[in-house]
């Protein structure tokens, strides 16, 4: 029998979008500074896209290094307005400052993923959804921060599209898997090449 997937993610977003897809997996968190890692890539030109997708390799190799014969999936999110790539905010005045960024612009969400074996990635995509927002008042994105409490403090955008963060935004183009952070088709596509899946 196979073993099952490693995930190798904290989110309980990713957690959740393959356990309600009937996915078995491992949770192995990967001991990396992210931070570390995106600062040489954006010093040299690379795309938001790329950003994720590096990140995601770096978090199913690291995994992958320390669990031989198992495939692990590794995942992450850039969000870019033009050249500026924003990231979770530390703080909910912080929230506020990406919100207020991001009112009334169209800005990009690329969602990574990696699968990696034995210390090797053997198959990526990146999914990107361009998501338009509301032309938002001070007072309107006050308001929203506080009903919708540090919770927006998990997302890079400072918003969860599932939730109250649906108000914010006027249009959407591309998939709900890949706003909320994982290309999920794909994943499962991929796993069902590798006989991990008999649906």
């Amino acid at each position: 029998m196979t073993e099952p997937l490693i995930l190798a993610s904290g989110s309980r977003f990713r957690q959740k979008m393959l356990g309600d897809a009937g996915l078995a997996f491992d949770v192995i968190l990967p001991d990396l500074d992210e931070r570390a890692l995106e600062a040489p890539l954006q010093q040299s030109g690379a795309t938001p896209e790329d950003v994720a997708r590096v990140l995601a390799e770096a978090k199913a190799v690291a995994v992958s290094e320390t669990a031989p014969g198992r495939l692990v999936l590794g995942c992450d999110q850039t969000l870019s307005l033009g050249d500026r790539v924003f990231h979770k905010p530390a703080t909910m005045d912080e929230a506020q400052e990406t919100i207020f960024a991001l009112s009334g612009q169209t800005h990009q969400l690329n969602s990574a993923a990696v699968l990696a074996l034995d210390g090797q990635a053997v198959w990526h995509h990146v999914a990107v959804a361009r998501m338009t927002m509301r032309a938002l008042s001070p007072a309107e994105i006050g308001r929203y921060c506080g009903r919708a409490g540090e919770t927006i403090l998990q997302s890079v955008g400072a918003y969860q599209i599932e939730g109250l963060g649906a108000q914010l935004f006027e249009r959407i183009e591309g998939d709900y898997w890949t706003v909320v952070g994982l290309p999920l088709l794909p994943v499962l596509g991929a796993l069902r090449e590798r006989g991990m899946l008999d649906v």
